[in-house]
């Protein structure tokens, strides 16, 4: 689980670091952002957002082992099986970057070049292209539609498996203990794939650019910065440093 916390961290991280000083520096000092610096952003944002759905469906298999299948964890979830595992994620994230980037990047634009986001996104460049798009991206778009969708229903289905486990259990104490291994990332799924169902697939009735910014920043923003906030409550001391906070707050209020 540590090794896969780390490299969600990384995934985190790099998804931050790849919007939001860009669009901090062009809010200040009101520039614009290059061509090709605007397909490297979307390059990398797609890199470190699909490499980190790939990598919580992978977290959500080893929450799946370690509840399910506790005497196979160190057969099933050894180091090396962890290593080609990560490296796998990170190699199909690489590629599938690519490949969209590669596809929006090569359609003419001729509706201006003025985004109406804080960062580069795919929806927001094919709105400004002047040939009909919708049949290149409907074979990424099925490709992606159907990657996700397999990763969704791993997870659904294994957390079928470990509530079934877990319900068995006769204390407790191996309730908390489950619970405490798994929600988690329960959480940090959700949080993901709700704020990618809503930027995504929001009615046309919604649309307003003011609307579309805020959704921009709540996809790429919040789930990475909230998420090492959600894993480190899993520690005691942490907990503890939180509550004493929090009680000398209110006790100046």
């Amino acid at each position: 689980m540590f090794f896969f916390l780390l490299n969600l961290a990384l995934s985190d991280l790099g998804s931050i670091c790849t919007t939001v000083p860009k669009a901090m520096h062009n809010s200040l000092w009101d520039t614009t952002i290059s061509y090709t610096r605007c397909a490297a952003q979307l390059f990398f944002f797609l890199f470190f957002i699909s490499a980190e759905f790939s990598l919580l469906t992978i977290m959500c298999y080893d929450c799946y082992v370690s509840i399910c299948k506790p005497l196979h964890y160190g057969t099933l979830l050894g180091s090396r099986a962890c290593a080609h595992m990560a490296a796998a994620v990170w190699t199909c994230g690489f590629l599938y970057s690519l490949l969209h980037t590669t596809n929006t990047f090569s359609l003419p634009l001729c509706h201006g070049n003025a985004l109406g986001q804080f960062f580069c996104d795919i929806p927001t460049i094919l709105k400004l292209s002047c040939i009909d798009f919708y049949l290149r991206e409907m074979g990424l778009l099925g490709v992606s539609v159907c990657l996700v969708f397999g990763c969704f229903v791993f997870i659904v289905f294994s957390y079928v498996q470990i509530f079934r486990v877990v319900l068995r259990i006769p204390s407790e104490q191996g309730w908390h203990k489950a619970f405490s291994t798994c929600l988690p990332h329960l959480t940090v799924v959700s949080l993901f794939v709700s704020t990618v169902i809503f930027s995504h697939l929001k009615p046309p009735s919604m649309f307003s650019p003011s609307l579309d910014l805020s959704v921009s920043v709540l996809y790429s923003v919040v789930p990475p910065a909230l998420n090492p906030l959600i894993y480190s409550l899993r520690n005691q001391e942490l907990k503890d440093a939180l509550r004493k906070i929090m009680t000398l707050y209110f006790q100046k209020q």
